[in-house]
C-alpha cells in the first residue's frame, strides 16, 4: 500500500492543531480497511482520497465556519462525506450522519469512533425520517435538488447562529442552471475553484439555499 499523507489538507488549512492533523493523517488507513470490506468510495479512487473526498468535503467549510453549538444533519453520507472532515475541522459543532444503507453506517461509527470523534452521531435513517432540526443540512451530490429538497425542508432550526442563514450546503458538479431552474430554489453557487488550485475542483461547486 501507497503512503498518502494528508499534506494537501494543510496547504490549505493551516490553523489544524496537531489532534486535527493526527484524526487527518488517519483517515486514509481507516479508509482503506473499510472500503477493502464495504465499498464506501470507488475502489481506485482511494489513493485519490484525500483530494477527491476529504479536501472535497472541506470545501464547505471555505464558504461556511460552523459555530460552536450548531447542529448539522449530513443527509445520504455513504462512508462519512462531508460529515466526518467537516466534524474533524469543527469539534464545537454537532453532526449528525445519516444513511439509509445500514452497513454504511457501521463505516461511519467505526470511522468516528477510531478518531475519537465526540461530537458526531451516525443513524441508519432516511432523511425523511429525521425528527430534529439543525442549523444546516450538507450533502454530496445525493440525488438532483428537485428530489433533495422535499426530504430536509422541515429540518431546520428558526434561530440563526452563524454569519449566514440556516440552509443547505450541498456539493454539486458540472452545469447546475437546469437542476437549479428545476429546483424553484434560490440558490447560490460558489466555485471551488476559487479556494483550491487543483484541476478536480474546476467544476464543483458549493450550492448555498438559505431558508
Amino acid at each position: 500500500m501507497s503512503e498518502v499523507k494528508p499534506d494537501i489538507i494543510l496547504k490549505y488549512f493551516k490553523k489544524l492543531t496537531e489532534e486535527q492533523i493526527a484524526q487527518f493523517a488517519q483517515l486514509y488507513e481507516l479508509y482503506s480497511f473499510w472500503n477493502a470490506q464495504i465499498n464506501v468510495i470507488s475502489r481506485k479512487d482511494i489513493d485519490e482520497l484525500y483530494e477527491r473526498h476529504i479536501l472535497h468535503s472541506l470545501g464547505i467549510a471555505k464558504f461556511c465556519e460552523f459555530k460552536a453549538g450548531e447542529k448539522v444533519l449530513d443527509v445520504g453520507t455513504g462512508g462519512g462525506f462531508p460529515g466526518i472532515p467537516l466534524a474533524i475541522l469543527f469539534p464545537e459543532t454537532q453532526f449528525h450522519l445519516v444513511d439509509s444503507i445500514g452497513k454504511k453506517i457501521k463505516v461511519v461509527t467505526e470511522v468516528a469512533s477510531a478518531l475519537g470523534l465526540t461530537n458526531v452521531t451516525a443513524s441508519h435513517l432516511r432523511a425523511e425520517q429525521v425528527t430534529d432540526k439543525y442549523n444546516f443540512v450538507v450533502s454530496r451530490a445525493v440525488t438532483r435538488l428537485i428530489d433533495f429538497y422535499p426530504w430536509i425542508q422541515n429540518k431546520f432550526a428558526k434561530e440563526n447562529k452563524n454569519a449566514i442563514s440556516n440552509g443547505i450546503l450541498y456539493l454539486k458538479g458540472g452545469d447546475l442552471t437546469e437542476e437549479i431552474k428545476e429546483s424553484k430554489l434560490k440558490a447560490e453557487l460558489y466555485p471551488l475553484s476559487a479556494y483550491f488550485e487543483e484541476e478536480f475542483f474546476e467544476t464543483k461547486f458549493v450550492v448555498y439555499i438559505p431558508q
